[in-house]
């Protein structure tokens, strides 16, 4: 693993989803191994749990971390060859391998616009400093993949299974005011796919997700139906994909409830946070002994500090 993109920068997901919870219950093993090393996070988005977590995660290894915030102001050119002379002062390749002259990994969080899909999709943040960055590079989140949330995500289902049975794991659609990006449903996918877990998405018609993340799972627009018997229920909302970026629904009979989670195996309940309570989910359901939303929010220090020790190991 030279770079941490997404799921296909993983040779084996269940090895690594595997040593991050050995990591996790043997803290000592780390012994700060990493001293003298340097991290820069750069957010040009606003972040909580990624911020925190990933920068703790690299403090606890030894690692002296930088962050910077480049939401306002900061834009770097992307296209090779282009003459520069409107609004974007510095060339992507060249903060690339100066900033890779200064630290020793680098993450970086990065938004959708969501107004063009196809520009979007090619993520060209991320895979033009992937491309001229001289050191490892750690994705907290781009236009279309949450990796870091992703084993986070499979942490938090590997912790909570009684026993080794194959499970039925619904991420289910909910309402939500804002159009979200795709990113952390696209990212949970690609990883539970990779599993011998048995996926269900539930959706009002038209939040079709793009197919090749979709592949292998059933696609039931009956969320009542998709819930019953299921062992896990993630919820996100997302935007149309189709009709990209746009709130097709704000349907309140899909918001999670008692009565929903009652259909299922008394299943764990989980969300990637920050949810609208009572919005996305009631609070009877967030608050109930079957969420499980804390200790996925937890696992995000130990996804992020394994990860960094894999990159620099």
């Amino acid at each position: 693993m030279t770079d941490f993109y997404s799921a296909d920068s993983i040779e084996n997901i269940d090895i690594l989803v595997k040593e991050a919870i050995e990591m996790k219950q043997n803290p000592s093993l780390d012994s700060s191994p990493f001293k003298g090393k340097k991290m820069l996070l750069i957010f040009f988005n606003p972040s909580l749990r990624t911020r925190l977590s990933t920068e703790y995660a690299a403090k606890e290894l030894g690692i002296h971390t930088i962050s910077m915030n480049a939401a306002e102001g900061w834009k770097w050119e992307i296209e090779p060859g282009v003459i520069m002379n409107m609004d974007k002062a510095e060339h992507i390749k060249d903060a690339a391998k100066v900033v890779s002259q200064y630290v020793d990994i680098v993450a970086i969080r990065s938004f959708p616009g969501l107004k063009d899909r196809e520009d979007d999709y090619r993520d060209e943040l991320m895979q033009h400093f992937m491309e001229h960055a001289e050191v490892p590079v750690i994705n907290m989140e781009s236009s279309i993949f949450h990796p870091l949330q992703s084993l986070t995500d499979l942490m938090t289902i590997e912790e909570n299974r009684i026993d080794q049975r194959p499970l039925k794991v619904v991420l289910s659609w909910a309402p939500h005011p804002r159009a979200l990006p795709q990113a952390v449903s696209n990212s949970f996918l690609q990883w539970i796919t990779r599993t011998d877990h048995a996926v269900t998405i539930t959706h009002p018609e038209g939040y079709e997700l793009k197919d090749e993340f979709t592949q292998g799972c059933a696609i039931d627009y009956d969320q009542q139906r998709a819930f019953k018997d299921a062992d896990i229920i993630y919820t996100k909302n997302w935007s149309s994909y189709q009709q990209y970026g746009q709130i097709l629904s704000e349907d309140q009979n899909w918001m999670i409830n008692k009565k929903k989670m009652a259909l299922t195996n008394q299943a764990k309940f989980m969300h990637c946070l920050p949810v609208r309570r009572n919005v996305v989910v009631t609070d009877g359901v967030m608050d109930s002994e079957q969420s499980v939303i804390y200790q996925q929010a937890g696992n995000r220090l130990h996804a992020a500090k394994h990860v960094i020790y894999k990159l620099l190991k």
